[in-house]
């Protein structure tokens, strides 16, 4: 695999990013910030923070629904990891859950990397992955996802669960998967999304923006970031207007679909 440094086994500080002005399309903004280099790194605190309760709160406020929700995913790019000679790259990948179910349905020789720009993740993915008999084959990656370490065309799939959403520009978020993506890849984006259903729907909202807020700040200790969740969520584009900006980015076969009543959904891409 070609890469554009030296190393990438070493952290490395984030690549410096545009304000919004520049950019023209927003990222994540969390309450109180001002442009995108505050966005990033007040995510990464928050994200670092939280990051010795993560499992256990993602595990226990999704009812366990996010494991399987993973395992679909991996399931859903099987045609790709079944590949010997695959190369995928799970971005943003916090604790290493998605990496890990595509090494587990990969074949050897298959490369795994997982990138998140939060060493406290990585140090949880790389122990969760030293644990299990097939974690070994994952190779886990400080990285900036809005500005990778890795060579253009370099991964057959990128894939990203629930990280997207926090990234400080969407806009070049999905420029740097292209760029990395060889060509006829695939970019599969699990995300939030908020139910269309009238009764599902208010149900949801009220556990996702009343109670999810108060149980994840009280297991956590940390407020904020479980109120940044739902808001996250509530600003985050539309499946239909992630599609949009999927296929100006240069996509092409741009799809998406909801899951578990639209609570999240999985957007599907090709490079050309």
């Amino acid at each position: 695999m070609r890469y554009r440094r030296e190393t990438i086994g070493e952290a490395e500080e984030p690549a410096q990013v545009t304000s919004p002005s520049q950019s023209g399309v927003p990222g994540t903004r969390p309450e109180g910030v001002r442009d995108e280099r505050e966005a990033a790194a007040r995510v990464r605190e928050m994200f670092g923070r939280i990051a010795p309760r993560y499992d256990f709160l993602n595990h226990l406020l999704s009812l366990d629904t996010d494991k399987i929700w993973r395992r679909r995913v991996a399931r859903r790019c099987s045609a790709i990891l079944h590949d010997p000679a695959a190369r995928v790259l799970d971005l943003c990948c916090g604790t290493g859950d998605l990496a890990l179910a595509f090494r587990k349905e990969a074949p050897v020789g298959a490369e795994i990397v997982g990138s998140d720009f939060v060493p406290e993740m990585l140090t949880r993915a790389r122990a969760k992955a030293a644990a299990m008999s097939f974690g070994a084959g994952v190779m886990f990656v400080e990285a900036d996802a809005l500005a990778l370490p890795f060579g253009d065309e370099s991964f057959d799939l990128v894939s990203c669960s629930f990280g997207f959403r926090n990234l400080a520009n969407y806009e070049r978020g999905l420029g740097e998967i292209f760029r990395v993506l060889r060509p006829a890849g695939v970019a599969a984006i699990l995300e939030f999304s908020e139910p269309r259903g009238k009764l599902f729907g208010s149900l949801y909202r009220f556990y996702f923006r009343r109670v999810l807020p108060r149980l994840g700040g009280l297991i956590s200790g940390n407020g904020g970031a479980y109120t940044y969740l739902p808001n996250s969520v509530s600003k985050f584009p539309s499946p239909e207007a992630l599609q949009a900006q999927f296929e100006r980015a240069g996509y092409t076969q741009v799809s998406f679909e909801r899951w578990t009543g639209g609570i999240v959904t999985l957007h599907w891409a090709r490079k050309q």
